[in-house]
């Protein structure tokens, strides 16, 4: 069983230190939490022991979960690395680039596990459809949320559209040769709306679209390949993939069919929506970290992925032309 605590004690940190109670790999040391109050709720309401000193509890776990605001990624991952613990750390990696290198090269010299905590690769929907995914050609994403005052010191690409980053990245895996972005800023400081385009070496064509000004919620992705077309819907959970064969001789008269014309024969097409198994992806993420840990293997979202998914982000964001709303008084 690994020692964990857990740095940080946030929304997002109960969440974490509710699935690690649950998880029978790892032991909860405890947590830490520099806001006094926060800490002594949060021992209390979850009868985990608080730390009042962050070294303390790195120096007494096998394992540290980074929950804390991306500022403070670098500091915290840092000194539990050189301490030879392992480290899960919430998305983004870090606040910077060279905060990011920085720590792909402690991990190796320390020789331990880094997860990164990309969890819409655990989301069902794409567990799914994940085996139909086979060298997508064009990608479509969007992903809006309701406005929320919290997050916007950050561009939505950091914010929101590099959870779909690290999604396209996982599945192309190819270069990229060329970056276009454009980005709008309605209430904040920042681009609250940014549209992607990202052209790879493979010939792949990603279009990504991030937005926290939507009336309403969605986050789905489209992956069009060699006769197939692959619906992630990532907020309900749901997944629909179309297929097409070639038909050989007459086709099924109850079969759905195209013919593609001039002499190119016909297709029949295929309809799948399969059943998906609710899960937790928090909870799934903390766990295959253990298993990586005490297998000796690959963890699923490395630092490398986690750099990559930044380093992609913030060349967005250099790219883009942010223009203002017309009717603006700024």
């Amino acid at each position: 069983m690994l020692k964990i605590g857990v740095l940080g004690a946030g929304h997002l940190g109960k969440i974490h230190i509710k699935c690690i109670k649950e998880l029978k790999q790892y032991e909860l040391v405890g947590f830490y939490d520099p806001d006094e109050r926060t800490a002594t709720e949060t021992s209390q309401k979850l009868g985990v022991k608080k730390f009042a000193d962050m070294e303390e509890l790195i120096d007494a776990v096998d394992v540290v979960d980074i929950v804390t605001p991306t500022l403070s990624h670098y500091t915290c991952a840092s000194g539990a690395i050189r301490k030879s613990k392992h480290v899960f750390i919430e998305k983004p990696i870090t606040n910077t680039i060279e905060e990011a290198k920085s720590l792909m090269s402690l991990s190796r010299e320390a020789d331990v596990k880094v997860q990164v905590g990309h969890v819409e690769r655990f989301n069902p929907a794409f567990v799914s459809a994940r085996k139909d995914l086979d060298n997508p050609m064009f990608i479509e994403t969007h992903r809006l949320a309701q406005f929320n005052p919290r997050g916007t010191d950050v561009s939505v690409v950091l914010d929101l559209m590099i959870h779909d980053l690290d999604i396209v990245l996982s599945v192309v895996g190819s270069n990229i040769k060329r970056i276009s972005a454009s980005g709008v800023a309605i209430v904040s400081d920042e681009p609250d709306i940014a549209n992607a385009r990202l052209e790879f070496d493979n010939g792949c064509v990603a279009n990504l679209t991030a937005s926290r000004f939507s009336l309403k919620n969605m986050r789905k992705s489209r992956f069009f390949q060699r006769n197939a077309y692959v619906s992630v819907d990532f907020l309900n959970k749901t997944t629909e993939v179309v297929k097409m064969r070639d038909i050989d001789g007459e086709p099924d008269p109850f079969s759905m069919s195209i013919d593609l014309g001039e002499g190119k024969g016909q297709k029949e097409i295929f309809f799948e929506k399969p059943t998906i198994e609710p899960n937790n992806a928090i909870k799934d993420e903390l766990e295959s970290f253990a298993v990586a840990i005490t297998n000796n293997t690959t963890p699923p979202v490395t630092v490398e992925d986690g750099y990559n998914a930044l380093d992609v982000a913030y060349k967005i964001q250099a790219k883009l032309k942010i223009s203002t709303p017309v009717g603006s008084n700024s």
